[in-house]
């Protein structure tokens, strides 16, 4: 590609009565009040959800600004509905299901997948990058998936779940996986290896069409894009964007990369990766799934990472922006550290959500 490629990002809300904190299935009256501000909101699959798009944008800082308007008009439309919108992988206090929102396809959802449609109120964020076509998609998706967990160490934000310490930095990431097709992708050697693999996947009954293909790197069907979804919604706008641009970064390494860098790897050491990001975030350690090292750093390998991708940093004029916000990050926490600092002080759920509503709109 002859200009660096565009892209956008998805994030899911939460919408929570501000007196108890627990989830409110009004995400249709949230929409409403939205579209009277010229924003149009997406309904989730859990009716206490919605989530905004942002526009195609060519740098971190229009995405940046446009994250923030998204956010602040999405806020004022659940206040106008009597509630509060929050940035978190999961609700910090929740009711014993989540209804489903009201339209076909997710009636049939509910109906074919249950409890695990019924316990949702999960939150990711998925970011869009342009590619010249679906083969360049699955060669950057293979060579994504070594550093999928240290995306996901960054971005936790789901510690506190159901009134307590889940003990993972994100918890929305195992519950996740409970879906039949979710978590890491394959390797594919080709489209037509995707392709196949996803019709056996409608023609058994598995998922119901393609839209039910969750896996946290998948091309897209709309766009001309690769859509990463491994991440938690992230706290704060500058944590979405610094998210946004290190994938950015990677899609345009992996296409210079070409077929040098696949991303084949023992199935069990990227199941204890994941575990290992889900479970310790950016505090604890993690595996280097490139020369094959265990109880690495999380935070020296997030650190690798951001080199190995630097000269696309460098074309994009991001790297000294992105090391600055990692170092941020580093000082001040990331969405799950800063629930975990709420909670440890007195153990009451409220504390947790205002850290949160105030991580929302930060900024």
């Amino acid at each position: 590609m002859s200009e660096p490629p565009t892209f956008g990002a998805e994030e899911e809300f939460l919408l929570v009565d501000p007196r108890t904190g627990e989830p409110a299935p009004r995400n249709a009256d949230v929409a409403a009040e939205a579209k009277d501000r010229g924003v149009e909101l997406d309904l989730e699959l859990s009716s206490c959800q919605v989530e905004t798009t942002s526009s195609v944008v060519a740098t971190g800082a229009e995405l940046g600004e446009e994250l923030a308007r998204l956010r602040r008009i999405a806020a004022q439309a659940a206040e106008a509905a009597g509630l509060q919108l929050l940035a978190a992988g999961l609700p910090p206090a929740t009711p014993h299901e989540f209804p489903v929102t009201d339209t076909p396809r997710y009636r049939r959802i509910g109906e074919e997948y249950g409890m695990v449609a019924h316990e949702q109120g999960i939150c990711g964020c998925h970011v869009h990058v342009q590619v010249p076509d679906r083969a360049a998609a699955i060669r950057a998706s293979n060579w994504l998936r070594p550093w999928l967990p240290s995306l996901l160490a960054l971005s936790s934000n789901s510690a506190v779940y159901r009134g307590a310490d889940s003990g993972y930095a994100s918890w929305r990431s195992v519950l996740w996986r409970r879906w039949p097709v979710a978590g890491p992708p394959p390797f594919f050697p080709s489209p037509d290896d995707y392709d196949r693999t996803v019709r056996m996947l409608i023609d058994s009954e598995v998922i119901l069409d393609e839209k039910m293909i969750y896996w946290d790197v998948r091309p897209s069907e709309n766009f001309p894009t690769i859509e990463v979804r491994v991440a938690d919604v992230p706290a704060t706008v500058a944590e979405t964007v610094l998210l946004a641009t290190l994938v950015r970064a990677a899609v345009m390494t992996a296409l210079d990369a070409g077929e040098g860098e696949p991303g084949r790897l023992p199935p069990a050491a990227l199941r204890a990766a994941y575990w290992k990001a889900a479970h310790d975030g950016l505090a604890g350690r993690t595996l280097d799934l490139i020369h094959g090292r265990g109880a690495v750093p999380a935070r020296e390998q997030l650190h690798a990472f951001v080199q190995r991708v630097r000269p696309a940093l460098q074309t994009l004029g991001e790297y000294d922006r992105v090391v600055g916000e990692l170092d941020r990050v580093a000082a001040q926490g990331n969405g799950a550290m800063r629930q975990l600092r709420a909670w440890r002080i007195r153990g009451e759920v409220m504390d947790v959500i205002a850290e949160i509503a105030a991580a929302t709109l930060s900024g």
